[in-house]
């Protein structure tokens, strides 16, 4: 967090306590790296996330919390938008890029939309703009974590229409007739199956299938999606691998037309 992100912030006159954050429910237990270096602000946080029973590692620069963040394994991650080292956001892209989906948490001063749509996009699974109350910050971790328990306990078949997925064994069929893929036309249905309804452009296609964070100007994706196409398409009466012209590819009923 650099001098600009301190001069927002407010922090409570007296050391901090249990009996200053009035937290109702149950909280689950975590493991949480907290990256900030503002010393004040890192003890405020930490401070209140030990006496709530929590687990807590702290790293005061970016690129020391990076190296925790993929050396360790955390229930969740707080991390400062604004850190010497490396900055906040180039951390999260850094975790999902590498397929590390532990939940992150953003804070920053910056708290305009266009920052808190910059972060999300980047990755982070929620953003908190600084001044904030603990009670709130412990309430979205918690949260966080609910959903990451319930997404690893329920996906394990995915269905779009008559056309099925089993995660576990890998089988995928189409109104009980099975379909062989590929690997990464695996990959690349499973994609398609977890956004059906949705437009999936090249970019989200090349970084989530390939790991590509850059466009390496081929026909790569052209070409696995017309592979896909005759497989789950070429023999049933119903299509449902659409391209969107300009937009992408979109995996579902046809929409209707006015």
């Amino acid at each position: 967090m650099g001098c600009s992100d301190a001069a927002h912030l407010w922090f409570p006159p007296e050391p901090t306590k249990a009996a200053d954050f009035p937290i109702l429910g149950y909280h689950p237990l975590m493991r949480i790296l907290v990256i900030e270096d503002d010393a004040t602000v890192a003890d405020y946080i930490v401070s209140g996330l030990a006496e709530s029973g929590h687990t807590v590692d702290h790293a005061d620069d970016g690129r020391e919390g990076l190296m925790m963040a993929t050396t360790e394994e955390y229930d969740a991650i707080v991390a400062d938008r604004m850190l010497p080292g490396v900055d906040g956001l180039t951390i999260v892209r850094t975790l999902r890029a590498s397929d590390n989906h532990t939940p992150i948490l953003v804070l920053s001063a910056l708290g305009e939309v266009d920052d808190r749509v910059k972060g999300l996009k980047a990755g982070a699974d929620d953003y908190l703009a600084k001044p904030f109350a603990f009670s709130e910050l412990l309430a979205r971790l918690d949260a966080l974590l609910r959903r990451g328990q319930h997404e690893s306990v329920q996906v394990t078949r995915l269905q779009v229409m008559d056309l099925e997925m089993d995660l576990l064994s890998r089988v995928v069929s189409r109104s009980g007739q099975s379909i062989d893929l590929q690997p990464r036309e695996f990959r690349l249905l499973e994609y398609l199956m977890r956004h059906a309804g949705q437009v999936v452009t090249r970019t989200m296609l090349l970084e989530a299938v390939w790991d590509y964070h850059f466009d390496p100007q081929t026909n790569v994706i052209d070409v696995h999606i017309s592979r896909l196409r005759s497989k789950i398409d070429k023999e049933f009466e119903q299509t449902l691998l659409h391209t969107v012209r300009g937009a992408g590819y979109r995996l579902g009923e046809r929409p209707q037309t006015a």
